[in-house]
């Protein structure tokens, strides 16, 4: 189909007004990852000042998210284009509430991970880069949650998967490389998929800018193939969040990298994908994500209990804690499905819960590793007789991935609930307490073998894995991270209000975006 033609006065579209100083702190994010990537590339001999620039880098990066943040809940969506060039014609930085809250959530689970690999990763991962590829996969991720234009989130999903392939490979261990080579194929089948959803699209509209597609939308729903289009993108973006049917890459592939590194893909990269996957679906092509809520349904109910079926069966805590992964998209799949204020906010609650939550799961997966000797629930026992305060904080995690008060993943799930029933969909509401039944199931035999048994007597030695399980350095630096997360997790659990009324703005100006495209076309859509 021919992209739409227009008569327009290029010379008009150029920006001739300076740039709002608060403006600038949506591409700030994302050029201080660069910026500070490539100084830790160059720093690739000094592998101690490469970690501790690393550092105090992250949390300047949590910082300048935290001032987006503040700035958006104050003053609404912001944006800047690149080139002097107004929409649609340049490429556009647009954070409304939903971008800013993703990215600051994301620069925290970074955080605590930066921290952790300061005794999980070794002077020769450091050579390697591992923080410089930290840098670049924030950049990609960081990236994809600002951008207003549909092309750069490919371009962004595309930065984040090439640091995250250089991340999966630190140690060139024979498992490694099995795991990259599921995760690439799969994520690469993914992206071709969205590219060529982009391709249409924009042929479709004549346009990349995601305001000027939702603004057009209406008025191309009777000739452009939007269901072609919204089936495309649902594929794509299933597929890197591990929905099902598409979801056995990712327990074969986030148990063999680094522990550290795990956490960071666990946390960060299939939210990524669900957050894309609510962009597009709810704020580009709402009527036909109501057309394919079945579809979306079914699948949300399937990833859920697939998620916990799989968490069961598992006897290595990684492998169990990916499929906990699993389990968590299919909720926020769930509130994808309902639309509405209810599914929405259910579904960004889940969603930055989640980044939080699996992060801290996988740190203390490596804590449990460490203290017990590896990985497997059959050689695991006593780690309550060596630490109460250890014990206290896995039970907290356990608790919140389970879904159960006094913690944070309760609330998400009760929004979710309700907005089923509300909607008469009793059997979507019947799938979200069934997975979590069962994955309270899988952590109450995870607590019970690991925890709560005695110590095995073991009759030869435990060889460790050299890649998954290294000395400590000082113990706060695997501690601090480990008890901020938890500490994250208890706090928005007991005092869940200030995250709701956030979560149901950004649902609110997701359903109705005028904001979003007033930011960007303060004067009216151009033509």
């Amino acid at each position: 189909m021919a992209a739409p033609t227009a008569t327009v006065d290029l010379s008009a579209a150029l920006i001739t007004a300076p740039v709002p100083i608060g403006h600038w702190l949506a591409i700030l994010p994302v050029a201080h990852c660069i910026t500070l990537g490539a100084v830790l590339l160059m720093l690739r001999a000094y592998p101690r000042l490469q970690a501790w620039l690393a550092i105090p880098g992250l949390a300047a990066l949590a910082l300048i998210d935290a001032a987006l943040l503040a700035k958006v809940a104050a003053d609404g969506p912001l944006t800047i284009v690149m080139g002097r060039w107004l929409p649609p014609f340049g490429i556009a930085f647009t954070v409304d509430l939903f971008g800013a809250l993703m990215a600051f959530t994301a620069a925290l689970a970074a955080l605590a991970g930066g921290i952790y690999a300061l005794a999980d990763i070794g002077e020769s991962g450091r050579r390697y880069g591992f923080f410089p590829l930290l840098m670049l996969l924030m950049a990609g991720v960081t990236g994809a949650f600002l951008t207003g234009d549909i092309f750069n989130l490919y371009v962004w999903f595309e930065v984040l998967l090439i640091s995250s392939f250089g991340l999966i490979i630190l140690g060139s261990e024979r498992e490694q490389i099995d795991g990259a080579l599921k995760y690439a194929v799969l994520n690469l089948i993914a992206t071709t998929l969205f590219l060529v959803g982009v391709g249409i699209l924009y042929a479709a509209f004549g346009t990349l800018n995601m305001a000027d597609i939702a603004a057009k939308a209406g008025d191309l729903r009777g000739t452009a193939p939007l269901m072609t289009l919204a089936s495309l993108f649902l594929l794509a973006f299933g597929m890197k969040a591990a929905a099902f049917p598409v979801n056995f890459w990712l327990p074969a592939a986030y148990h063999t990298p680094r522990i550290v590194v795990s956490a960071l893909f666990a946390g960060l990269l299939t939210k990524v994908g669900i957050y894309a996957l609510i962009r597009v679906m709810v704020m580009l092509l709402p009527m036909e994500r109501q057309e394919l809520s079945l579809v979306i349904a079914l699948a949300a109910a399937a990833t859920n209990v697939v998620g916990a079926l799989g968490a069961l069966a598992e006897n290595d805590i990684r492998r169990l804690f990916g499929y906990v992964v699993i389990s968590g998209i299919g909720n926020m799949l769930a509130g994808v499905a309902l639309g509405g204020l209810g599914g929405i906010s259910g579904a960004v609650f889940y969603a930055l819960h989640s980044m939080v939550l699996m992060t801290a799961l996988y740190l203390a997966a490596g804590e449990i590793a460490r203290r017990g000797g590896g990985f497997s629930l059959s050689a695991l026992g006593g780690l309550y007789r060596q630490s109460g305060g250890f014990t206290a904080l896995s039970l907290a995690l356990f608790l919140a991935a389970c879904g159960l008060p006094p913690f944070s993943g309760f609330w998400p799930k009760v929004i979710l609930v309700k907005a089923s029933l509300d909607l008469g969909v009793w059997w979507l509401a019947a799938s979200i307490l069934l997975g979590g039944f069962l994955t309270t199931i899988a952590f109450g035999r995870l607590f019970l073998l690991a925890y709560w048994r005695p110590a095995p007597i073991a009759l030869t030695p435990i060889a460790l894995s050299p890649i998954t399980l290294r000395p400590h350095g000082a113990r706060w630096r695997t501690g601090l991270p480990l008890a901020a997360l938890t500490a994250l997790v208890v706090g928005f659990g007991i005092l869940p209000e200030q995250l709701l009324a956030l979560s149901q703005s950004a649902a609110a100006g997701l359903a109705d975006p005028q904001a979003y495209l007033h930011s960007v076309f303060p004067e009216g859509r151009a033509p």
